[in-house]
């Protein structure tokens, strides 16, 4: 039985580091190459994770009361507006 249990172990572990080795490959695909010194980062398993907290962090107290407005940032032009529709869309 515990043979079973180690084997079962180890098909485990190898799974998940061909996962590991297939999802490396991936992003190294949609990564560009100056970005590879920061593939760690763009992984599946570090991009489900919270960063961890640093010194530098800082709460932004929403007040209550505050009730988003719906509206442009800035105007834009007719050609600039038919371009992020297709952006967009895409």
């Amino acid at each position: 039985m515990e043979d079973g249990k180690d084997l079962r172990w180890m098909m485990e572990d190898r799974e998940r580091e061909e996962e590991a080795i297939e999802d490396r490959r991936k992003v190294e695909d949609m990564v560009p190459k100056r970005f590879h010194r920061w593939l760690k980062v763009f992984g599946k398993q570090e991009s489900e994770r919270m960063p961890v907290r640093k010194t530098w962090d800082y709460a932004i107290d929403l007040q209550e009361e505050f009730v988003p407005r719906k509206g442009r940032i800035y105007p834009l032009s007719r050609i600039e507006r038919e371009e992020v529709q297709v952006f967009v869309g895409n």
